[in-house]
């Protein structure tokens, strides 16, 4: 065992398991954690992809010596819960965290509507539901907020508010019941109390509500239509979308299923920004909820047969509007019916007993406020279960004037030319101008003179876990998790992942009158083409050595280094990000294409990331708050 007897002395452990867990930036940080009496322990991490495994199992079992678990499935399988919870077998988790995949809504790239991974969050709190852990993280871009004009943001919220406590359902219903009696409808009465049970129910009972749901609603469509000419009521076209659309909204598994298929057939099939991608999104619109109930509804304004002011084609809209209501959207009208009732202060009692998990609202939260050298902005959800405190912030490590700069983070490893392979720390170069800019510092960044304070670089070498765990295994390379297994290991190195690329000389040319000019703006792309040198790259960032990088992303020739005008090596981009030089990012360094989207190569293991000193603060933060 690698962790130190002195550091776990007179301390708590409080379990987590790190879901979409990438690299394991936010487990670093939360292993980094710790108060006076409390630290994380690191139960399991799960991944679709096995390089991730491989990058966990090196640092986290050989390394540090835990007996963390990794699951390597997608959390959308069927299986996929029943495998996560046969791995814990009945262990008590206090915290989950994850990042469900944000590509398809992030602000620098394509937007794809009805992308597969538009829904992992759903998957996500499935999870919560599943575990009830004290507090959940959700982490994710900052374009979430504004996505779908806000709404994505709010579903969000609404979902994390539906995640009920069983054992006071009854009470609710007892009281649903009785007042609902007295203040409305028998069928408003039927339709709400069956939409209450489709959302909060088991699935077994959920579905059985959801037939008596649409028995009422179909019930009511019958006393409507004998009201008209029986000939219009069986061939009316208006007549017959407002029936087929009641079948399709009834068929939702099938709907589902279908929607599924669809889906990854047009992911695996990349359909994008071509002629299909219409046809499909129509298609798959067709079929949502939204879609079939707003045809519904049209159906009913555009036929003149009956009376649209009347209460019960009134009611009869409405409850089909509240099909695709989420369990808090159902309560919102819930409320109405409590106002008059007279009995709304009793309801919201009711209510605080039942909803599980509270969240008052998205925290922002930026990288550099936490001793990272990047501007990193990102948006956390943290689920509070409501016998936890609530967490409305996370305070920053450091002040403005204090961010570690570039400079900082990499100067030490400015001695690399190009395409080299780097196994050990030599002599670097410096810059005058920039030598000031390194400081001494507490490990969360702040500045300090105290004698067991360090510069960026220093801690980055000496790693910020070295206060709990010395290490049961030197740090090393494997290429994949067969030879992990034969234990077919490269020879152990002093530094790993620091390698550049053979750059041809047009192309050393061309980053270095990008550097020169300090951006890829007009009068730049002018320069280069007048050399000869155009690029048909769109983006290229010199950094400043002076500040924070932008946001590290998966492509290392994005950014160009301040100095040696050439791309970035994986553990300068690991700087950056604030892991620790024994962090060994594992199998290929770089590939080309899709398949990043399958290999995961090291470069994307870094730019998908959360940087570990940020997760270190969220860490802290949960366990200043955790009972």
């Amino acid at each position: 065992m690698a962790e130190r007897k002195d550091f776990l002395k007179g301390k708590k452990a409080v379990t987590f398991l790190d879901l979409f867990a990438g690299a394991g930036g936010i487990s670093e940080g939360f292993l980094q954690a710790y108060t006076k009496n409390k630290y994380f322990k690191f139960v399991l991490a799960s991944d679709i992809n096995e390089n991730c495994e491989l990058t966990h199992i090196v640092r986290y079992n050989r390394q540090l010596g835990l007996d963390t678990k990794f699951l390597t499935c997608d959390i959308m399988a069927p299986d996929f819960i029943p495998r996560l919870k046969k791995e814990l077998n009945g262990q008590e988790i206090d915290v989950v965290t994850g990042g469900p995949s944000c590509q398809s809504f992030s602000l620098s790239g394509r937007r794809k509507r009805f992308d597969k991974r538009d829904n992992l969050f759903l998957h996500y709190l499935n999870v919560i539901r599943t575990l009830r852990p004290k507090y959940f993280v959700m982490e994710n871009v900052k374009g979430l907020l504004t996505k779908d004009k806000g709404h994505f943001k709010d579903a969000i919220i609404r979902e994390i508010r539906s995640i009920i406590d069983d054992e006071n359902i009854p009470q609710f219903l007892m009281y649903l019941d009785k007042m609902l009696s007295e203040s409305s409808t028998a069928f408003i009465k039927n339709c709400l109390f069956a939409k209450i049970q489709m959302e909060i129910g088991s699935e077994e009972s959920a579905k059985e509500a959801q037939n008596k749901y649409f028995g009422y609603i179909e019930n009511q469509f019958k006393n409507i239509t004998r009201k008209i000419e029986y000939r219009l009521s069986k061939s009316n076209n208006q007549i017959a979308t407002i029936r087929h659309g009641l079948n399709l909204l009834r068929h939702a598994e099938e709907r589902r299923a279908i929607a599924s298929s669809t889906i990854n057939l047009k992911t695996l099939a990349d359909i994008d920004n071509d002629s299909f991608v219409d046809g499909f999104n129509t298609f798959l619109s067709m079929i949502d909820d939204s879609t079939i109930i707003d045809t519904i509804l049209l159906a009913i304004d555009n036929f003149d047969g009956i009376d649209k002011k009347s209460e019960e084609v009134n009611e009869f809209r409405n409850m089909i509007r509240s099909y695709s209501f989420t369990f808090d959207e159902t309560l919102d009208v819930i409320k109405e019916y409590a106002k008059k009732h007279g009995s709304l202060s009793k309801l919201n009692e009711l209510l605080d007993s039942l909803i599980l998990y509270r969240v008052s609202k998205p925290i922002l939260v930026h990288s550099a406020d936490y001793g990272v050298p990047q501007n990193r902005e990102r948006v956390l959800f943290i689920g509070c279960r409501k016998d936890q405190e609530l967490i409305e912030s996370i305070p920053a490590t450091i002040s403005e004037n204090d961010k570690v700069t570039v400079y900082e983070a990499l100067h030490d490893l400015d001695f690399i030319e190009n395409g080299s392979v780097e196994t050990k720390y030599e002599q670097h170069r410096k810059i005058d101008e920039y030598e000031s800019l390194i400081i001494k510092r507490e490990v969360e960044g702040r500045p300090s003179s105290k004698k067991d304070a360090h510069t960026f670089s220093e801690w980055s070498k000496i790693g910020r876990l070295s206060h709990r765990f010395t290490f049961e295994q030197e740090p090393f390379y494997v290429r994949n998790l067969e030879d992990l297994n034969n234990n077919l290991f490269c020879e152990p190195y002093a530094l790993y992942n620091h390698q550049t690329s053979s750059q041809n000389e047009e192309v050393k040319n061309r980053l270095r009158v990008i550097a020169e000019h300090g951006a890829y703006d007009l009068e730049c792309k002018a320069e280069l083409s007048r050399l000869g040198l155009d690029s048909h790259k769109r983006n290229y960032t010199v950094l400043n050595p002076k500040g924070q990088s932008p946001t590290v992303v998966t492509m290392p020739d994005d950014f160009i280094h301040y100095s040696a005008y050439r791309a970035m090596t994986v553990r300068e981009m690991a700087r950056l990000q604030s892991f620790d030089d024994s962090f060994v990012f594992q199998g290929k360094r770089q590939t080309g294409g899709n398949k990043r989207k399958s290999e995961i190569p090291q470069f994307t293991l870094v730019g998908n990331a959360v940087p570990p000193l940020m997760a270190r603060a969220i860490a802290n933060t949960i366990l200043k708050h955790i009972k």
